[in-house]
């Protein structure tokens, strides 16, 4: 009998201890879904704040808030190209700097007719590193440029295993996606600081948010700058600068011609002109986002992937493009 009471004595402290600790896991797991729920509310009122109200008022005047000149590296073709154009549009003067001097030059005749802005141009190669940047910021001397869009890039042929990339490649990808971002930055931002405004945009990408099997190289390059996109605004944004980090999914232009599905537009897919101009109305607004509502949509999803389940699918989106 004794063992018995015994026996029931423990199983009610048993009882007793799962009843706390189950308590304990149900606040535990309250907290937790108010959280997300949360989250979700911000995204979404993100969402509608960057990329729905400010097509619905005036658009901002960037003369006024930034300056009347703008650099944007990578400018003929992509979307640096089509970021040019709408900068233009808004009344800026341009500065575009690419490596092809007859494309220059007949890319600022065409702004120059479309959009009645001044425009000048800048040829440099940004492969050849830090050798160019003498010529750059001695074009740039008389120069009060407010805003400063690094959109100048390189990708894979198409995606592959690091050891298949060729060591021009590699050492494109370090020059031009990361080496460029950071000289231009280091020359424009102390005119930017002297004037105490200004704006600077780099172009990251989606695949900053986690390592991207196949395309290991880029996506390490994008996080780069996505990283320092974000310092750089809290190191600035007191002294009246503005630092963009933006993170585009995949979009229409020459780098994504591998593969026949990315080349043609769709929802997901927009061309270089229609991303643009949506991703020009954030500036000032958000320091750090895809400039375009669909791809909004992928990056929460993308966040909250785990890292195995993305590198997964990288790897088999690469296989099949």
């Amino acid at each position: 009998m004794a063992a018995v009471d015994s026996f029931s004595f423990l199983l009610r402290e048993i009882e007793r201890s799962c009843s706390y600790y189950i308590e304990t896991l149900a606040i535990i797991g309250a907290l937790y879904t108010a959280k997300t729920c949360l989250t979700v509310v911000s995204d979404i009122y993100t969402l509608i704040r960057l990329h729905f109200i400010p097509r619905l008022i005036s658009r901002a005047d960037l003369v006024k808030l930034y300056g009347s000149w703008a650099i944007v590296t990578g400018c003929t073709s992509g979307i640096g190209k089509s970021y040019a154009k709408e900068l233009a549009s808004r009344g800026v003067n341009i500065i575009l700097i690419s490596w092809n001097k007859e494309t220059l030059e007949a890319f600022a005749k065409e702004i120059e007719d479309s959009y009645k802005v001044e425009t000048a141009v800048i040829v440099a190669d940004f492969s050849r590193g830090r050798e160019i940047c003498p010529a750059i910021k001695k074009a740039l001397m008389d120069k009060e440029a407010g805003i400063l869009v690094n959109s100048v890039g390189v990708f894979y042929d198409h995606p592959d295993y690091f050891t298949n990339l060729t060591e021009d490649k590699i050492w494109d990808l370090i020059n031009i996606n990361i080496g460029a971002a950071n000289m231009m930055v280091h020359m424009v931002l102390p005119g930017m600081l002297r004037r105490k405004k200004g704006a600077i945009v780099n172009v990251s990408s989606l695949s900053c948010c986690h390592p991207t099997p196949l395309m290991a190289a880029y996506s390490a390059s994008k996080a780069y700058l996505d990283h320092f996109s974000r310092a750089l605004h809290y190191e600035y944004a007191p002294k009246g600068i503005f630092v963009q980090s933006l993170t585009p999914s995949f979009i229409s232009t020459n780098l994504t011609k591998f593969s026949s599905t990315l080349t043609k537009k769709s929802f997901f897919v927009p061309s270089a002109d229609e991303y643009a101009h949506h991703a020009v109305t954030t500036l000032g607004l958000s320091k750090r986002t895809t400039g375009y509502w669909p791809h909004s949509i992928l990056f929460l999803f993308a966040q909250y992937l785990p890292e195995w389940l993305w590198a997964w699918g990288a790897c088999r989106m690469g296989c099949f493009l």
